[in-house]
């Protein structure tokens, strides 16, 4: 698609941006907070998007395709505020440059109740709950997905990777499918592992590899890939391209890999990830065009009950 064209879809479609209500839950007696978007129809699919940090719900509303899809698609789709502008995902060393949520904050249990609440009051068909983040929010995916599988048909994490910490504690009730995508030239979660190039960058990550080893072993599937396929590189310009990599799974225990080439710590779109694209690209490293990690992620959900 031609970059005119491409614009001329995402202003049609920010035109007829679909409403959202913002809204608080009482959690262990604290008031926490969460933009919900409704379709007319109930019950219906419900994804779970998680912000990174520093950022709120509001940023992945404003900066992903997730309100478009959701109203495309008719599904219902929840963007929770962790505290401090993070999430206590299962890492205890997650960057000290920068705060973190107060001591004590338990965003599984957030997660869970707002997830029962609107099951609960019928909005959401249980059988088709699915969570996604990116960064942090992406940590608190695989979290999420470690304490409580019972509750998710699929999860996906964008732009991280494991920790021994996190793995250590990872003991899911059940499988469950999950896409992993992150970027080559990631200077705050390295594919290759360790401590990123980026002064705010914390240490003792896996590789990429060794997390989807991971989530392979897991779901019972092969160690080996399954299938390796260079996607078409729709925006030469961004100087990055999208491999997706597939597993040799039991039926319903998906593991997919989508290697953002040469990709930075943004998430792939149509549409810019930042406030300051340029500044965002000095710092996070290059936004990938090819893929729009919403959708794709959606197309992925959408085979899982």
């Amino acid at each position: 698609m031609r970059w005119w064209m491409r614009i001329g879809v995402l202003v049609a479609a920010l035109a007829v941006a679909p409403t959202a209500s913002a809204a608080t839950i009482d959690v262990n007696g604290v008031k926490r907070s969460y933009t919900v978007q409704l379709p007319a129809k109930k019950p219906v699919p419900l994804v779970v998007v998680l912000h990174g940090k520093t950022q709120r719900g509001a940023d992945m509303i404003a900066r992903t395709a997730w309100p478009q899809i959701a109203k495309r698609e008719s599904f219902a789709v929840v963007f929770p505020d962790g505290l401090n502008h993070a999430w206590a995902d299962a890492r205890t060393k997650a960057g000290p440059e920068l705060r973190g949520p107060p001591p004590g904050t338990d965003d599984v249990a957030f997660i869970a109740k707002l997830v029962g609440k609107l099951v609960a009051d019928g909005t959401a068909d249980a059988e088709r709950v699915y969570v996604t983040g990116v960064s942090n929010g992406g940590a608190m995916v695989m979290t999420l997905v470690c304490a409580r599988a019972d509750l998710f048909a699929a999860g996906a994490s964008v732009i991280m990777n494991l920790t021994d910490e996190a793995a250590v504690t990872c003991r899911p009730s059940r499988p469950l499918p999950m896409l992993i995508m992150n970027g080559t030239a990631d200077p705050l979660i390295p594919y290759e592992g360790g401590r990123g190039s980026s002064y705010f960058a914390a240490d003792g990550f896996w590789s990429t590899e060794k997390t989807v080893a991971f989530w392979r072993e897991l779901n019972g599937c092969d160690a080996d890939d399954a299938d390796v396929t260079d996607m078409p590189d729709k925006a030469p310009a961004d100087q990055s391209t999208v491999t997706r990599i597939t597993s040799r799974c039991p039926r319903g225990h998906d593991v997919v890999l989508y290697r953002v080439n040469h990709g930075g710590h943004r998430m792939p779109g149509f549409a810019p990830d930042a406030r300051f694209p340029r500044i965002a690209t000095r710092l996070l490293g290059p936004q990938n065009g090819d893929i729009d990690g919403a959708e794709t992620i959606w197309a992925f959900f959408s085979q899982f009950r």
